[in-house]
Order: C-alpha cells, then structure tokens, then sequence
C-alpha cells in the first residue's frame, strides 16, 4: 500500500531554514509526480511545490526564491530545502502524490517564529 512519512519539521526563528524530508513506498517513486501541500491555522490546504518525474518543478509565488524541491529516486525520498523562512511560513506541511487516488502523508509542522 502506498505510505508517505514526512519528517524535519521544527521551530524556527524568522530567517532560518530547514529540509523537510517525505519517504515514499508502495508504487514506482520514480515514475510518480510528487508534491509538497501545506495547511496554516484556519487556512485551506495549498499547494508549495511540485516535482513531475523528470525532475520539472513548479511553485507556489509565496515560496518562490525561497524554497527548493527536490527528488531522490535512489532513496524514494523528496525533500524540500525552505530557506528564509517567515512567519507566514508556519503551517502542517503534507507530502501528496496520486494514483487510483490521491495520497497524503500525516504532516510535519513548521513553525517560524518572529
């Protein structure tokens, strides 16, 4: 069956960075469009970034020149590097792929402090 465990979410002050980390098993990581949500308090989920199998990446403008997505298909694993981190930043940071369906890991929370 299709997992996604996140990991690296933490405090952070403003200006910080962190790697946010999403282990995939259960279908062809490889082949597989993946893609990082968040959800910040009473806000909708949204969209951050998006890898395709050929290693194209899209983002979201509020993340763009800040954050990086990336692909290791050796180790089924994205990440995300988010550097100069705001506030605004703070959110559940969720993997997603799709299939039959769409997928989500569990989340991992960044918080940026001011």
């Amino acid at each position: 069956q299709v997992q996604l465990v996140e990991s690296g979410g933490d405090l952070v002050q403003a200006g910080g960075s962190l790697t946010l980390s999403c282990v995939a098993s259960g279908f062809i990581f490889s082949a597989q469009f993946m893609a990082w949500y968040r959800q910040g308090p009473g806000k909708q989920r949204d969209l951050v970034a998006s890898i395709t199998s050929g290693g194209d990446s899209n983002y979201a403008d509020s993340v763009k020149g800040r954050f990086t997505i990336s692909r290791d298909n050796a180790k089924n694993t994205i990440y995300l590097q988010m550097n100069s981190l705001k506030p605004e930043d703070t959110a559940v940071y969720y993997c997603y792929t799709i299939g039959r369906r769409t997928y989500w890991g569990q989340g991992t929370q960044v918080t940026v402090s001011s």
